[in-house]
């Protein structure tokens, strides 16, 4: 089964994101960037990595941006190989090109913006090759 992370303040966006992608694995769900730092290196210590991330850019302690670099970073660390490192989605009610622009730099494999629906997730995933 492949694992997901959720990291988004907003309730409404957080359960649909759950709701659409439990379908394709079993999701976590954090409400700030600290604590998907945590649940990403909880995983990783118990062997359970996960395959997609879904980072809001705009969270409460540490936003997304810092969280994609940090992530990235743990991941250079552990030395994964590209197929091995986790996909991972932006997602942001901002239209800031700059802001979306430093996410491609760090790393993340896509952007979604909100709000988001069934058939701009399906896209991304696709884009991405999470799903077929």
């Amino acid at each position: 089964m492949k694992r997901i992370l959720i990291a988004e303040d907003d309730m409404v966006s957080r359960k649909f994101l759950c709701k659409f992608l439990s379908k394709y694995g079993e999701c976590d769900l954090v409400v700030d960037g600290l604590e998907a730092i945590d649940a990403y290196m909880l995983n990783v210590q118990e062997k359970t990595p996960y395959n997609l991330i879904c980072l809001d850019i705009m969270m409460p302690k540490i936003d997304g941006v810092k969280v994609l670099k940090t992530i990235r970073d743990l991941e250079k660390q552990q030395d994964l190989q590209e197929t091995e490192k986790a996909k991972i989605i932006m997602t942001t009610a901002l239209g800031d090109s700059n802001i979306v622009q430093s996410a491609f730099d760090f790393g993340c494999n896509a952007y979604a913006n909100k709000p988001l629906d069934m058939k701009k997730i399906t896209e991304v995933l696709e884009k991405i090759e999470f799903i077929k």
